[in-house]
């Protein structure tokens, strides 16, 4: 059996180490899985020949000794708040402080704190001023440059100018992560990185050439909020694309340069990443603590590939893993099931071969060179791009192999599934026949976000008439097969652009339809996604025109409220504010007999 990256320093002495080359600090607890980011780093740097040790969310309140126990490292520290920013893992839609966190043993809170980079960061410079901070992860990719912050309701500067960080590594960083290391290694400063992809830093006055977008500044954006739209309608054009302008942000005296990212992994790079040689648990040290909630959800799952180029507006995925799909080989996902089939506490169910989106595997341009010009937010909205390879047979065949495993008893597909790729000619509806059939627990879920199709179109989401076909098409196949599946949808409320008769008329959608809602949630505002901003800015970056947005705790309320129509509890505040928004048509339709 192999060893756990170390984080203890009992554990470094065992290894015979007089120091450690790299320092990785994390606010969730340390399982050695290719789904969490600071086992990817830490191993990848182990197989390039680094010292790797690592600081699972240290107690930032004491005399800070679990940030001295490893002392100096020889090249950096790398700092991240986890496999989430941290205020959402913190905090609900409507700011209540949560009372778990999935990725500490036994799921309890408070093992890490608000705004965990900028703490983590901040303490490391002040105990070791002369070693290199290196930000990563999702909170510090999201808030490379100024954004709205929900939690303050304000806009905030890059994170490099709230930190003391030296350099930001955004987006999936094995890449750049061993360059840094290599250029430090070679006895180079940390200004020596700077000229690297996918880095951020800050410059005093920076180099501005042909490639170079200068954006509003941050005292700009402050002032008008029609400058922070002009950004990120900047910011998203120049992430969608493979060959990317270096951008620029003035913040004072000083400049945040955002370099273009790395062009995507080839498939041997996901391969080499996922190959690594992790344990595939928790460390031991957490044992009696309790399980970790965000690893049981994923321990038996298959992660196929990386990126997302749906181009939703509410998401991150595409502007963190990148628009273009990163896939894996079938050998690759193959040896994992091998893997995962043969820990003795497998127990035959496999509960996901998917990713960001179920089916986008191996989905890719036919010509590239297309794609490296190509700025469009989405390749499957609002219809499907005809140079995109959206061939659903591949997943099939993958499917058929996985099930093949005499050890797998069952095979599920958690991920969500795109139906918005589905074609004439791709065998996508084909796919779908054989998840329902045999890839399905019983209950299938898929995320129309909404009914009205104004509202979707500011989602970029697809119309309703979508999920309509495909409940259609579900309840037909269950039928011929004998089942009697569900199929689940996931709904938003409060979303830009969604007043209360959106939401009056999704209830009355889905009364139609004899549904009662679960899977549902109030619009969250994170940081660096197109509905974040047109929620700050009360403007559609894609459009430039003004929207409408639920902001008061009061109408955030009102909407959410409709989800609940079949509860009688919530049946007199929903009669209540139909009237009380001259939206009485919609009572008799909701609730026959109550009257107008």
């Amino acid at each position: 059996m192999g060893h756990f990256l170390p984080i203890t320093l009992e554990e470094v002495k065992r290894l015979g180490w007089e120091q450690v080359d790299v320092v990785l600090v994390t606010g969730d607890a340390y399982i050695d899985h290719p789904s969490f980011g600071t086992a990817v780093i830490g191993r990848t740097l182990e197989a390039a020949g680094y010292r790797v040790a690592i600081i699972p969310q240290p107690n930032w309140r004491d005399d800070l000794r679990d940030f001295r126990k490893f002392g100096a490292p020889r090249l950096f520290f790398g700092v991240t708040s986890g496999a989430m920013d941290s205020m959402v893992n913190h905090y609900t839609a409507a700011r209540r402080l949560r009372h778990d966190d999935a990725y500490t043993p036994g799921g309890q809170a408070g093992f890490r704190p608000d705004r965990a980079t900028y703490v983590y960061s901040r303490i490391l410079k002040q105990l070791y001023p002369d070693v290199p901070v290196v930000i990563a992860g999702i909170e510090a990719s999201m808030r490379r440059l100024a954004h709205y912050d929900y939690w303050d309701d304000k806009l905030f500067p890059s994170i490099l100018i709230d930190t003391p960080a030296d350099l930001l590594n955004y987006g999936m960083g094995e890449r750049t992560t061993l360059k840094i290391a290599k250029l430090l290694s070679e006895g180079k400063g940390i200004e020596a990185c700077h000229s690297l992809p996918q880095t951020a830093y800050i410059a005093h006055s920076p180099h501005l050439t042909e490639n170079t977008i200068e954006l509003h500044s941050f005292e700009e954006c402050q002032k008008s909020k029609r400058c922070e739209a002009e950004n990120y309608q900047i910011i998203e054009r120049e992430s969608n694309k493979i060959e990317c302008a270096t951008l620029v942000q003035r913040h004072g005296d000083r400049y945040v340069m955002v370099n273009p990212p790395e062009p995507p992994m080839t498939t041997e790079e996901v391969d080499a990443s996922f190959d690594l040689p992790y344990l595939r648990l928790p460390h031991p040290k957490y044992k009696k603590r309790g399980p970790i909630p965000a690893f049981e959800m994923i321990r038996w799952s298959v992660n196929t590939h990386r990126g997302c180029f749906g181009g939703c507006s509410f998401c991150t995925i595409s502007a963190h893993q990148g628009k273009q799909i990163a896939s894996r080989s079938e050998e690759s996902i193959l040896n994992e099931v091998n893997l995962i089939t043969n820990d003795p506490d497998f127990h035959g169910v496999l509960t996901d071969l998917g990713g960001p989106s179920a089916n986008m595997w191996r989905m890719k341009g036919r010509n590239l060179d297309l794609c490296r010009k190509c700025s469009r937010y989405s390749c499957s909205m609002p219809s499907i791009c005809k140079n995109l390879d959206s061939d659903h047979r591949p997943m099939i065949a993958l499917l058929r192999k996985v099930n093949a495993n005499p050890k797998v008893k069952h095979l599920y597909v958690g991920s969500g599934i795109r139906c918005d790729l589905f074609a004439e000619g791709n065998a996508g509806w084909e796919y779908f026949k054989q998840v329902v059939v045999n890839h399905t627990s019983g209950r299938l879920k898929v995320a129309p976000e909404h009914t009205s199709d104004h509202v979707l179109a500011l989602m970029r989401k697809p119309s309703f008439n979508l999920f309509r076909e495909t409940k259609r098409r579900f309840d037909e196949i269950c039928k011929q097969a004998g089942l009697r599946y569900q199929l689940i949808p996931y709904f938003i409320s409060s979303h830009p652009g969604c007043r209360l008769e959106d939401m009056a008329q999704l209830a009355v959608d889905m009364k139609q339809m004899g549904y009662r809602l679960e899977q549902i949630q109030d619009f969250t505002p994170t940081p660096m996604t197109l509905s974040t901003e047109a929620y700050y800015t009360g403007i559609d970056p894609a459009t430039m025109k003004p929207v409408y947005v639920a902001t008061t705790p009061g109408d955030k309320a009102d909407q959410r409220r409709l989800f609940f129509f079949y509860k009688p509890d919530q049946q007199r505040d929903i009669i209540a504010s139909l009237r009380r928004n001259n939206l009485t048509h919609f009572i008799s339709k909701l609730f026959p007999g109550k009257g107008r």
